[in-house]
């Protein structure tokens, strides 16, 4: 089964645009959420807008 969330501070698994899911802590984040764009082995940052740390989807 693929992993489809990824946690600040993980390593994207491939090359790709992705987007905030949620918080980690289970709130939801504030502001404009933008897609990202990761080569693979690039770390998950913190949430754009409130660099907070998030889980990932691809986009």
């Amino acid at each position: 089964m693929a992993k489809n969330k990824f946690k600040t501070g993980e390593k994207a698994p491939e090359t790709g645009k992705y987007k905030v899911d949620e918080l980690v802590n289970g709130g939801s984040p504030s502001g404009v959420i933008e897609e990202i764009s990761l080569q693979e082995g690039d770390q998950f940052p913190p949430s754009p807008g409130d660099q907070d740390a998030v889980y990932w989807v691809r986009a």
